[in-house]
């Protein structure tokens, strides 16, 4: 399978991670199923997706997209409960919480639905891409995929490999992510070290400079002031930090 022949991609889990990987699909002219577990929680990623912080409404109020746009991106967004649904698309992307029985149950049922050729990929920001693909029987053809989040807005994507990965899966992945607006980066699967390229760095940048603060060196303010301003940061790791207990990373 080449890159071209991706038409169709199936989101497991909405949500915000679900919900924003589904918006960048179908703003690139794919057709996408998103598969959520209730129809509560279908409504809940519709929800986020038009009116949420990184909605489609907001882009449309910003001038980025016009409403017409926007309905045609809406327009190539199907919602299901049932996983049967997406035993034709041509690429799985796994969403659900970051629980790694419930990622391994997610994966061999998916494995028993999904047509041989397709391409699996698990949105994780860490977990051991070795451990997790030993769920499916199609080792050559998995892959990590960590988003950023909003995934709508984030720009950098970290494909992990392991050792089973084909290199043609992994080409085929970085087109995919080219033909998205994405840029990705190559991360070689190290079990045993939870996290892989930026989260690795930005969790010792944020330990270290929780010590230089608990030690009485410096403020809060003036260590992110000495990194945005030293290293050109756009924020510091400890307003990062906040941000992220805020929801926003």
């Amino acid at each position: 399978m080449n890159a071209e022949d991706i038409k169709s991609v199936g989101i497991v889990g909405g949500g915000v991670m679900g919900g924003g990987i589904a918006m960048t699909f179908a703003q690139a002219g794919y057709a996408v199923i998103i598969r959520d577990i209730s129809d509560g929680q279908i409504e809940k990623t519709k929800g986020t997706i038009q009116r949420g912080r990184f909605g489609w409404d907001g882009a449309v109020e910003r001038g980025k997209y016009t409403r017409d746009e926007v309905e045609q991106f809406a327009g190539r967004l199907t919602f299901t409960t049932r996983l049967e649904d997406l035993a034709g698309v041509d690429l799985v992307i796994e969403a659900v919480p970051e629980d790694l029985d419930l990622k391994k149950q997610v994966w061999s049922e998916l494995d028993r639905v999904i047509k041989p050729e397709a391409v699996f990929a698990t949105n994780t920001s860490g977990f051991d891409m070795d451990s997790l693909s030993q769920a499916v029987e199609r080792r050559d053809r998995f892959i990590g995929m960590h988003w950023f989040s909003p995934a709508n807005i984030m720009k950098v994507v970290e494909l992990v490999y392991t050792p089973a990965t084909s290199e043609g899966t992994i080409e085929l992945m970085e087109e995919v992510c080219r033909r998205i607006g994405r840029t990705s980066v190559r991360v070689k699967d190290a079990p045993g070290s939870y996290g892989f390229i930026a989260n690795r760095v930005y969790f010792a940048a944020v330990a270290e400079a929780r010590k230089i603060v608990e030690a009485g060196i410096a403020t809060a303010e003036d260590v992110d002031t000495a990194m945005k301003l030293g290293y050109n940061w756009p924020s510091g790791p400890l307003e990062m930090f906040r941000g992220a207990q805020s929801g926003w990373q």
